[in-house]
């Protein structure tokens, strides 16, 4: 035979040798591994499940379409196990279906929470090749290469460089089907997932921002446009510009105990403490009776991070009592489920605020967070804010041996985090250092050296953003500056700390009346009597027991004040 018309035959064999056709259905057992969650999707609304109006058109057939668009609004409010729940059962009912496995995979990324742990990794992984080999459209197979991006390589490839892989794979899907919406919504959800939190420019954020903004008047109940909205603007920058959609996201989706409690980073960004208070009741009273009807045994996760949102605000209104009742409560707490970095920032962050907003200094020397079993070497930057509060409480007893200890331990915790390549939390921790430096060496009668410390970490702070477990700065170390220069009676460059850190931290207590005693040393009565008034108007009718109150109230009611 001619060796010219054998080639082609050669090349047609090798081709269809190496291209493997797509089934209709996996089996039995490849679905099994995977081990999906199961069961009724869990709402603790009175109306009944109300997660939004999302819908997502899929090839899978009209019988999975309403149980896929449920999915997808929990996906969107990241209510992960009860999204899972949903796509387990467009499974059952259609094993074939590619994009239900999709959802599988990207309710174990949780895009903007910490990374997955190297069992959800492996279980997306798991749902992603049974997805691989399913037949669908050129539009589906988009989304789910641009997940399966995220997982490739995950045992040696690092968290923010798969993010970044996920959102170049979104982007190409958004490009490719323009009026697919939901490319839309997922593309500025993978902007945000990949950006850097020291890139002042926000240009991910903002270019997520107008994704969304595009969308949201013809989908204004749609869980993602206004959930991603509040994400993309959760900075102090661009704060104002997410406050339409924090308003709207909890009657968007009331029966997510997370839509619930997101517009509080909006509410806490500017300073709307009564927002975030009422915010976060509701989440904390969702999240219980989702523990309760879930059979979870103690605490729900979501929880203890609304908790910490509320007791900083209360703080902020000068509640302290309210404050103080929840940290009560948070020490009857002794199981959470699941266990995570939100659980362990809210054990350690509480305390520490109700001591070093309060100045408790003796408590803050000696305190011992709670629950004392809790595994805190699995969580180094929270452990690191336990140390800190010693720390500052030592130093401000006197005692600066025992402050000399805790900043060995805060040393040995940003080597950690160095070690475990995490700059981010790494740079937290070096603040804190920097700030335990500038104190203990005020104490030891070197005030330049001090001042100087203590300006090098508020600057490293104002090159950071903070992370979004947190409302804030356990104490703002610009905010610090300020108190140590009006320990200085430096009251002029002590006002100036803090009208820096109130751009940033806006109707932050101390801050405001920080600004209103150093304004007061420095003979500038009218802006004293600005900042005691906002002081009064912050606390409201809140009944405060705080003496800052009676401190404001006296001059504003005095001679000089008139």
């Amino acid at each position: 035979m001619n060796k010219k018309l054998l080639f082609p035959v050669f090349i047609l064999l090798v081709l269809l040798l190496c291209c493997k056709p797509k089934s209709t259905a996996p089996s039995a057992e490849l679905i099994g591994d995977i081990q999906l969650k199961r069961g009724h999707v869990i709402s603790c609304s009175p109306s009944g499940k109300q997660f939004g109006s999302a819908e997502f058109k899929i090839t899978c057939g009209k019988e999975v379409q309403e149980d896929f668009n449920l999915a997808i609004n929990l996906l969107h409010s990241f209510e992960y196990d009860e999204a899972e729940k949903a796509f387990a059962a467009v499974i059952d009912k259609q094993p074939g279906c590619a994009m239900a496995y999709w959802g599988v995979a990207m309710c174990n990324f949780h895009a903007l929470w910490t990374p997955p742990t190297q069992a959800e990794l492996k279980k997306g992984t798991k749902a992603l090749q049974v997805a691989q080999t399913l037949q669908t459209s050129e539009r589906e197979t988009g989304y789910i290469d641009a997940i399966a991006s995220f997982y490739t390589n995950w045992e040696t490839i690092d968290h923010l460089t798969r993010c970044r892989n996920f959102e170049k794979g979104m982007e190409k899907v958004y490009s490719s089907y323009p009026e697919d919406k939901e490319a839309a919504i997922f593309y500025a959800l993978a902007l945000c997932a990949a950006a850097d939190p020291n890139d002042k420019s926000f240009s991910k954020q903002k270019k997520a921002g107008d994704i969304l903004n595009s969308l949201s008047l013809d989908q204004p109940n749609h869980p993602g446009i206004v959930h991603y909205l509040i994400h993309a603007y959760d900075y102090p920058e661009l704060a104002p510009e997410g406050l339409a959609a924090a308003r709207r996201y909890a009657s968007v989706a009331p029966s997510s105990a997370h839509a619930l409690h997101m517009p509080s980073h909006i509410f806490t960004r500017l300073g709307l403490w009564d927002e975030c208070i009422e915010s976060n009741i509701a989440s904390i009273v969702s999240a219980q009776c989702y523990a309760q009807t879930a059979g979870i045994k103690g605490h729900w996760d979501e929880e203890l991070h609304s908790l910490d949102y509320l007791v900083y605000a209360y703080l902020q209104k000068g509640e302290n009592d309210s404050a103080k009742k929840q940290w009560d409560y948070l020490k009857t707490i002794t199981e959470v489920s699941p266990v995570n970095f939100k659980v362990a920032y809210a054990f350690a962050a509480i305390p520490s605020r109700y001591l070093l907003e309060n100045r408790k200094w003796k408590e803050a020397a000696s305190l011992q967070p709670t629950p004392i079993h809790f595994s805190w070497n699995n969580y180094p930057w929270q452990e690191a804010i336990v140390h800190f509060t010693r720390l500052m409480g030592s130093v401000h007893t006197g005692n600066l041996s025992s402050a000399k200890e805790e900043l060995k331990e805060l040393n040995r915790i940003h080597d950690t985090l160095v070690g475990q390549k995490d700059s981010y939390k790494a740079n937290q921790v070096a603040i804190q250092i920097k700030t335990a430096e500038a104190w203990l060496a005020l104490n030891e009668g070197k005030p330049s050296q001090a001042q100087e410390l203590m300006q090098v970490a508020a600057d490293m702070e104002d090159k950071t953003e903070k992370h979004p477990v947190t409302p804030g700065e356990v104490v703002p170390a610009r905010e610090l500056l300020g108190d140590m220069l009006l320990q200085m009676n430096k009251a002029g460059e002590a006002l100036q700390a803090y009208e820096a850190d109130l751009q940033k931290h806006p109707k932050r207590f101390n801050a405001v009346y920080g600004a209103a005693l150093a304004a007061k040393k420095a003979g500038d009565t009218q802006k004293a009597a600005m900042y005691f008034q906002q002081l009064v108007e912050i606390a409201g009718h809140s009944q405060s027991t705080r003496p800052e109150i009676k401190v404001a109230s006296r001059f504003l009611n005095g001679p000089i004040a008139q």
